[in-house]
């Protein structure tokens, strides 16, 4: 359908595709097809369920995007060590901002799972130009989508050309608000399965989906699974020094202009390095922006490319500091601290036991809060000014007077870890063993 509409479009004048989008727009004929798909959606996995459970064998498909916000890589090693199922990784290029990014985040992606002994396919050609049709190549059962906005990869890999395969997503990151893209977008409400955090965010989707959150299954966050299982992560992540000092990651977010401004880079990307340079024997800090920050700055009045990348360069080069853009476990694990304006790791962060400081550029911000980010911010440190920051530095991280560390503690027992004491990775393999094989 998606291909057949771009392809109608290209042979209709602008201003008549734009009128009858309106049109079908205000008839209310978009909201009752996308209703009537919905029904379908489920109605067509319980056919779709019936042919797999015929097969010996399941061969499930990732889609990797962003290595940044990958989180199955325990599942997926579950998988292979399963002799019942064959799991396969495809890199989905990045489309939302230009062929250059594209190529750059796909490559990226594709190197960096090669590099940790992956089998990995690129499902685009930069030579010929054309996409790998993954349902002629490789029949998926399975397909495990690690994003769920329409327009951020080529249509060939959204959702909407897998309605006749079981699909299985895994939230990005643990929400911390109630926005509706973060539950009610089409994909939500479209998809088999989307295993859950906590039970506070499945009832959050039986409020906002469509389908009353019918899909969703509470299994914990896998992203929590590489950090509670490795017992002895990688102090060498950090750039060597001559003299120990206290590390903290720095993990602005991209959002400066849009949603709720979230964002405090462009009111303290020189702070950071003025941090650095006071602190020099005594702290390291690792920058490690949200993936989107680089190229929105590019296109930001008064940054740019050539500002971008002498910016980064910065961090790059200094003596106590380094830039970060990809797997984030060791970082975390070596840390001492966390200072953020990231929802995504609002709570990720917290199982490590460190403290972590939220900064609060927009008072915007703690209204919009759900009941789960509520009780995750309650357990950080806050700044809401220069002087906040250092003293969160001075008091909590080089004099180590951590006098919230009990309560997120607790925080991560109650909410974050599993009662049955198996992974979240294990609970979404033993459901589709459940749902499949017995």
């Amino acid at each position: 359908m998606t291909k057949l509409k771009l392809t109608i479009k290209r042979f209709i004048p602008e201003v008549i595709w734009i009128s009858l989008i309106r049109v079908y727009n205000f008839t209310k004929l978009r909201s009752a097809f996308d209703l009537y798909k919905i029904k379908q959606a489920s109605k067509n996995y319980k056919k779709v369920l019936q042919v797999v459970r015929k097969n010996e064998k399941i061969k499930v498909a990732f889609f990797l995007i962003h290595e940044s916000v990958w989180k199955y890589d325990v599942l997926f090693d579950l998988m292979l060590q399963d002799s019942r199922c064959e799991p396969q990784i495809f890199v989905c290029p990045a489309v939302n901002f230009g062929k250059e990014n594209m190529l750059f985040e796909m490559n990226k992606s594709f190197e960096a799972f090669k590099k940790k002994g992956y089998d990995v396919i690129k499902t685009y050609d930069e030579i010929t130009g054309e996409y790998l049709d993954v349902k002629k190549s490789f029949s998926p059962d399975i397909v495990f989508f690690s994003n769920p906005y329409e327009g951020l990869v080529d249509y060939r890999y959204y959702i909407k050309e897998f309605l006749d395969t079981l699909t299985c997503y895994v939230p990005y990151a643990i929400m911390t608000t109630n926005y509706d893209t973060f539950y009610n977008t089409k994909f939500h409400n479209l998809v088999w399965r989307i295993f859950s955090e906590t039970p506070i965010h499945k009832n959050i989707a039986v409020q906002k989906q469509r389908n009353k959150g019918e899909n969703n299954v509470v299994t914990g966050y896998p992203g929590f699974d590489k950090l509670l299982l490795n017992k002895n992560p990688d102090n060498g992540v950090w750039k060597k020094q001559n003299r120990a000092l206290k590390k903290i990651i720095w993990a602005p977010h991209h959002s400066m202009h849009e949603l709720n401004k979230v964002s405090n880079f462009l009111e303290y990307f020189d702070v950071f390095l003025e941090l650095a340079a006071i602190y020099k024997d005594q702290l390291q800090i690792a920058f490690k922006p949200h993936p989107l920050l680089r190229v929105k700055l590019e296109n930001e009045p008064n940054w740019g490319k050539e500002k971008t990348d002498a910016y980064y360069s910065k961090w790059m080069n200094i003596e106590n500091g380094q830039f970060e853009n990809s797997d984030y476990t060791d970082l975390f694990l070596t840390s001492d601290a966390l200072i953020h304006d990231c929802g995504s790791f609002m709570a990720e962060y917290l199982i490590t036991g460190k403290p972590a400081l939220f900064m609060i550029r927009n008072e915007v911000v703690m209204k919009e809060w759900s009941e789960f980010g509520e009780k995750a911010v309650k357990v950080h440190y806050q700044s809401r000014t220069k002087e906040q920051v250092i003293d969160f530095i001075e008091n909590v991280v080089l004099n180590e007077n951590d006098w919230m560390k009990q309560k997120r503690n607790n925080f991560v027992e109650d909410y974050l870890i599993q009662q049955n004491n198996l992974t979240p990775s294990q609970n979404i393999l033993n459901y589709l063993k459940m749902q499949i094989f017995e």
